[in-house]
């Protein structure tokens, strides 16, 4: 197959991926084509020293477009469908980018020709997303090192492109370890108190791979189905293990996918980074770009939080061993029995059966009811599209259609757990919002998550909480959908401060506990019967069960995030995570289980130095869903005042201003206290 410029399917920017044609072969020449492309693009730039913004900014534009569509397709390719070869090509091509992407950051003569035009006449007369464009570039570059000597911007760079490989590699070895683990089940006695629709998962595990009886993985669905219904201690216990020493230097799969060396090699480069730019530590350098001020605001804030939830956290634990132990007849509760023990003393307070409450919830029946939220919110729909390939039978297109008819968006939702793709839920960027010159194109973006495979007897039944979480992307996804900016590097969650931007997020999950949503989503899988009233009220009532225990879960992750990175408690990740339980933990751990090792939010996403913004947004959105909450809840009128002030908007303006325009005021602390039943 010819893979220059005409033929090669990634080098069709603006259309949908074309996914059924890309090959790991063809992501190299792509990547050749682009990066020529957008050294040209700088050449020509730095050559001309244009003043006007149609000159200097849109051609780079053009050329940064063009580079993250081919990414984007190949990205999202090897999160949801990866392969060995796919991975290698994967892993050479993002280091290519980091290191076109630092050459380009540093070139002094195109940051040169920015600061030109920020300062020029006619920049003030500019429309406001034009202007916030080109000086979020102008930070950016101080960011990659542009002003620093030339041996330090070489270094850096050098750093940059490490840092990049080390975490693909950190991610790649926490889907291997997830992979390699399984537990094969010939006695179906063992799998007492697991529900049939997860026990036909385990057999539809064994036999894709030619065996009999029930095989236990530990993808997300198949470990949380052992946590919380089995009743077998000791299979809970090799689960949790198996689960908690992913890629490291303990348990079954000891050393084989050892993260921790990537861990301390990371950390270090991290802490060179920031000092090469000037910054006293990875935090100071992390909060540059976002809301927090600094380090000590954020460890005061999520100190304050763990005091105010500790308490409760404590009550939780001292209920669950006394039921443990009186009911149950376990006597020194361990974390392996804590999501047991959690579901059955639920049931027993409050009759709310996890069991019962996912009969309720087929996937087919939570997407339809999920589609007519957004109706009612927002007044879209979604149409799926039949001609648009997709990468895998999950995985379905949808255009976004307003009430004019028109497709103002795309969005590819993937929702079921599979071999290959790595676990979690999250929104991706496929393509930007585009204006330029005769052309327009719609954003469309990724819904991933991993939900209880599919092709059973039993359909896929989602928890409450999976219900949320498909709730929660849908809040990432809308903000990249929604945007009226024409700018991709700061329209949606581009450009966004990252500690806010989990508010749309997090404001939509409080529609999974509104009676009317929530019934519309539901659907017994057997009776097709919904959601009956008193379930839900029993859910209601048992919402804020182990509110303490969940919060100072959050607290500790994100209090280990900033103090491994400020170094004030050394270098070493476990010796770090113990000091932080020390301080704020209430369940403990055992020694060997390895936590960090596998917190690919920090090393191998996003959130380094910055997995308090779950936290901290959740200011926002507690106290930003109250404004639903006034006005009916479900209520168009407020939908529309969302969209128009928050996911419109972009980082055109400083997030806290865009809450302000759709609150009318400062966010209220105490609104996430309410939230969780704390206050």
């Amino acid at each position: 197959m010819d893979s220059g410029p005409t033929t090669n399917p990634l080098l069709d920017t603006l259309a949908l991926p074309r996914f059924a044609e890309i090959t790991p072969a063809l992501i190299a020449p792509a990547l050749d084509a682009a990066i020529a492309d957008h050294a040209a693009t700088v050449a020509a730039i730095t050559t001309a020293r244009p003043t006007t913004f149609a000159e200097a900014w849109l051609p780079l534009e053009r050329a940064n477009v063009a580079l993250d569509a081919i990414w984007s397709a190949v990205s999202h390719l090897h999160a949801v469908a990866d392969t060995p070869a796919l991975r290698a090509a994967h892993a050479e091509g993002q280091a290519r980018l980091v290191e076109n992407a630092m050459a380009v950051g540093q070139n002094r003569d195109l940051y040169d020709v920015l600061v030109a035009l920020s300062v020029s006449p006619d920049f003030a007369g500019l429309p406001v997303a034009d202007r916030v464009a080109v000086e979020h570039a102008i930070r950016d570059f101080t960011l990659s090192g542009v002003a620093l000597d030339a041996g330090a911007r070489d270094r850096f760079r050098a750093v940059s492109v490490e840092l990049s490989s080390l975490s693909n590699d950190f991610g790649s070895a926490v889907l291997d370890a997830t992979e390699a683990w399984t537990l094969d089940v010939a006695d179906e006695a063992d799998l007492a108190g697991i529900p049939d629709a997860d026990k036909a998962m385990f057999r539809d595990a064994a036999a894709a791979h030619g065996g009999e009886g029930w095989r236990v993985t530990l993808h997300q669905p198949s470990v949380s189905a052992v946590l919380t219904f089995a009743e077998n201690r000791t299979l809970r216990a090799r689960v949790y293990e198996a689960f908690g020493t992913r890629a490291s230097d303990r348990g079954p799969d000891a050393g084989r996918f050892d993260n921790g060396p990537r861990i301390a090699r990371i950390l270090a480069l991290r802490r060179e980074a920031a000092a090469l730019l000037g910054f006293a530590d990875p935090v100071a350098w992390s909060l540059a770009t976002k809301m927090a001020p600094n380090a000590g605001e954020v460890l005061a804030f999520l100190r304050d939080l763990g005091t105010r939830a500790r308490p409760a956290a404590m009550r939780d634990l001292d209920e669950m061993r006394a039921f443990a132990a009186e009911t149950l007849g376990i006597d020194d509760l361990q974390p392996w029995d804590v999501g047991f023990v959690a579901n059955r003393l639920r049931q027993a307070r409050y009759a709310v059966d996890e069991q019962e409450v996912r009969g309720y919830f087929p996937v087919a029946r939570v997407v339809e009811g999920w589609q007519a939220l957004l109706t009612r919110l927002f007044g879209v729909r979604l149409a799926r599209r039949a001609d648009v390939a997709t990468y895998h039978p999950d995985a379905h297109y949808y255009d976004l259609i307003d009430e004019r008819g028109a497709a103002i968006a795309g969005l590819y939702v993937d929702l079921h757990a599979r071999t290959g793709k790595r676990g979690g839920a999250w929104m991706g960027e496929a393509r930007p919002r585009l204006r330029d010159g005769n052309i327009s194109t719609v954003p469309v973006a990724y819904l991933v998550c991993n939900f209880a495979p599919q092709g059973g007897e039993t359909p896929s039944l989602l928890s409450h909480n999976d219900v949320t979480t498909l709730l929660h992307e849908t809040g990432h996804c809308l903000h990249h959908l929604f945007t009226r900016v024409d700018r991709p590097s700061i329209a949606g969650t581009s450009g966004f401060e990252w500690d806010a931007i989990e508010l749309p997020s997090q404001l939509m999950e409080d529609f999974a506990w509104d009676r009317d949503v929530l019934t519309g989503m539901s659907g017994h899988h057997e009776t097709g019967a919904p959601l009956p009233g008193d379930l839900f009220d029993r859910m209601v009532t048992a919402r804020h069960f182990q509110a303490g225990l969940f919060i100072v879960r959050q607290v500790e992750f994100a209090l280990f995030d900033l103090l491994l990175h400020l170094g004030t408690m050394g270098s070493d990740p476990m010796e770090v995570i113990e000091a932080v339980r020390d301080e704020i933990a209430v369940i403990r751990p055992p020694a060997w289980q390895r936590f960090p090792h596998a917190f690919s939010h920090i090393f191998a996403g996003g959130y380094a130095s910055g997995y308090y913004s779950y936290l901290w947004a959740e200011l926002l959105a507690a106290d930003g869903f109250q404004r639903f909450v006034e006005a009916g809840l479900v209520d168009r009128a407020t939908g529309d005042l969302f969209r128009e002030q928050v996911l419109s908007r972009g980082a055109t303006r400083p997030a806290a201003d865009s809450f302000r325009a759709f609150r009318g005021r400062d966010a209220d602390p105490s609104a996430m206290l309410v939230r969780h039943g704390l206050r």
